[in-house]
């Protein structure tokens, strides 16, 4: 079991840069896929990102790829999400999400363990 706590959301200008944390609890962080959804209101919670336990395999949701990089630090259990070039409609609630399946994991039923999300806000 695993539990995960998100950090580094605020209030940014459109083409500004946020780094994403998820620090992780737990002895086996290295076991889990790691993802990033995000949930804007009014809408579905949609896949951001997701990374493999080794870290080696990366994928991403067309609207952020070349913008957002998923990493991830075994040693220190942290999942990270660099944001750059951020646009008014990344406005949303950003959650990590980890799961022992195997990645690419891109729906958000596939996960089993979720952090409680932070704020990202993007202004025009």
């Amino acid at each position: 079991q695993v539990q995960l706590v998100e950090s580094g959301g605020g209030l940014v200008q459109a083409g500004g840069s946020l780094r994403l944390s998820c620090a992780a609890s737990g002895r086996t962080f290295r076991n889990y896929a790691m993802g990033w959804f995000r949930q804007a209101p009014g809408k579905e919670r949609e896949f951001v990102a997701t990374i493999s336990w080794s870290g080696g395999n990366t994928y991403y949701a067309d609207s952020v790829k070349g913008r957002y990089t998923i990493s991830r630090d075994n040693a220190k259990k942290t999942l990270y999400l660099q944001m750059n070039s951020l646009k008014p409609e990344d406005t949303a609630v950003y959650y990590c999400a980890a799961d022992t399946r195997d990645p690419p994991l891109t729906i958000a039923t596939m996960y089993d363990y979720w952090g409680q999300g932070t704020q990202v806000t993007v202004s025009s």
